[in-house]
């Protein structure tokens, strides 16, 4: 678990530093599953790049993103997080999030976020 404790750390520095888009190359595995609350799921590296580049392409004013609470299991990862931005199609966004991550190999094979709509 150990290993898991240092891995999800570093997902999160990257975020909090800009950097989100370099923590999915590095720790995100190729066949990665991400779904957004009861949302279809997006299977793929590939397709989840893309559905994570127009994301952040859309984002016009980010004030905030920071972890509030982090669980380690076997295998999973928990962060909580709460962000505050302003999306061009979303409008103003500040909301707390749960991202479960599954891990594989030492990447992320799931993700699955939990937010209220």
């Amino acid at each position: 678990m150990h290993e898991l404790i240092e891995k999800i750390s570093e997902v999160n520095d990257l975020i909090l530093q800009g950097k989100s888009l370099e923590a999915f190359e590095m720790f995100y595995h190729d066949d990665v599953i991400i779904q957004e609350n009861d949302n279809p799921e997006c299977i793929g590296k590939c397709l989840n790049r893309k559905r994570e580049e127009a994301f952040f392409e859309s984002i016009t004013e980010f004030r905030c993103a920071k972890p509030l609470k982090v669980t380690v299991g076997e295998n999973i990862t928990m962060v909580e997080w709460h962000y505050d931005y302003t999306h061009k199609d979303w409008g103003v966004k500040n909301y707390n999030q749960v991202a479960v991550q599954e891990w594989k190999d030492g990447k992320i094979i799931k993700e699955r976020f939990y937010y209220g709509s």
